[in-house]
């Protein structure tokens, strides 16, 4: 099943626009397969291949003559020698847009050589996995509480729904193996691979809570700048994002550390062990539902509003949003509630947190309103101020903001 990609104008448009498309993203979240079908005119090489790689790599020039332009070059980021001599073939045609499209799994790997080589050159573009209105769109319901516990446990990875046969356990268990092997292992010399899962399911009892390294460390037993160091890893390759808290000066304290969230809901129940069977007796679901939220926010700001930011709120009285949607000075609180029936508790933080920012002369920022995110069949405002919306259908709501 083609399942069509919202990002898919948006990446038509920016490669019209700049002589290099740069595409990241984690792995499986699609990239080749949406390229090849969106610009199947193009030279195709994947540096995956070693022997191409090390073409690449030792002979650029003999690799660029072999596969010439417009050229997709898939996982460039084993070949960091291609870089300077791609920029020299670009200067010759300067304004020659659509040149090149590269893409890579390792953000801060593939990042460093395009800041060096290709600044002002090329457009980047990140792809996470499916959203929810992506699947919408292509006929996945999400009505029954069955379907909306299916999405959260199965994931939204592209394969898994490309092919529903595909026991999610088995996917899951594959890919965190593919991923330690090959990009855990290049980007840092690791001495115990099992360290490394028992860190990352340390994270994932943490996802939606406040990042505390020394804690992580500690459980793991492993040194704090070790901790450090592999959360790079997970945020590099797109498995895990960190969440800023808001610092305008509202005269009350701020908390100033992040917060940890895991970008795929699949990825998260499998480290957890939570699986449809027993999510209704889970302790994380309320984190997993945060979780899943958080990553719909982050796919539709970054499509329907580039210079929107997220933040979350909470001050030294232990007050609390779990989303503030900025843009253009006027804030949206929002919060995510694994519940379909709401009750008056659940808006009262956003009320005193909304009142907050209107007693706070010096906060150059106005509370447009809040959101509650839950499982609610339908969308109503049960005060003037406040919605109350579906987590599924999150799409036709952020495109209003």
């Amino acid at each position: 099943m083609w399942i069509e990609r919202d990002i898919s104008q948006k990446i038509k448009d920016l490669a019209h626009s700049f002589p290099v498309l740069v595409l990241t993203g984690a792995r499986q979240t699609g990239k080749t397969t949406l390229l090849q079908k969106l610009f199947a005119d193009y030279t195709y090489v994947s540096l995956d291949i070693p022997s191409t790689a090390a073409l690449a790599s030792h002979s650029p020039e003999e690799f660029l003559s072999r596969y010439p332009t417009p050229l997709l070059v898939d996982e460039v980021q084993y070949a960091p020698e291609l870089f300077r001599h791609l920029k020299v073939m670009i200067d010759r045609n300067r304004h020659t847009m659509g040149q090149c499209i590269l893409t890579g799994s390792q953000k801060f790997t593939l990042m460093q050589n395009v800041a060096d080589s290709l600044a002002g050159r090329c457009a980047l573009v990140e792809l996470e996995t499916l959203s929810v209105g992506e699947l919408a769109a292509a006929g996945v319901a999400f009505d029954t509480y069955q379907q909306q516990v299916n999405c959260l446990t199965r994931g939204l990875f592209p394969e898994l729904w490309r092919d529903t046969h595909i026991p999610s356990d088995a996917f899951y268990q594959s890919y965190l193996a593919t991923y330690i092997e090959r990009d855990v292992r290049q980007l840092l010399n690791i001495g115990s691979l099992r360290d490394f899962e028992r860190f990352l399911r340390a994270c994932a009892v943490r996802s939606g809570q406040l990042l505390n390294k020394s804690d992580i460390s500690r459980d793991v037993g492993v040194s704090q700048p070790t901790s450090a160091a592999w959360l790079s890893v997970l945020q590099a390759s797109n498995q895990v994002a960190l969440l800023e808290p808001f610092f305008a000066n509202v005269g009350k304290r701020l908390v100033k550390s992040p917060k940890l969230y895991f970008l795929d809901p699949g990825l998260l129940c499998f480290l957890l062990g939570v699986h449809p069977g027993n999510i209704d007796t889970s302790p994380f679901v309320g984190a997993i539902w945060e979780s899943f939220v958080f990553a719909e926010l982050r796919k539709y700001q970054q499509l329907y509003h580039p210079r929107a930011a997220l933040f979350f709120y909470r001050d030294q009285q232990n007050r609390e949003v779990d989303f503030l949607w900025s843009s253009a000075g006027h804030l949206v609180l929002l919060e995510a509630k694994w519940t379909e029936n709401i009750r008056s508790a659940d808006t009262s933080t956003m009320d005193t947190v909304a009142h907050v920012f209107t007693m706070a002369e010096s906060s150059a920022y106005r509370v447009k309103g809040g959101i509650l995110i839950c499982r609610t069949p339908e969308h109503f405002s049960p005060a003037a101020h406040v919605r109350v919306v579906n987590g599924f259908r999150l799409r036709e709501v952020v495109a209003t903001l």
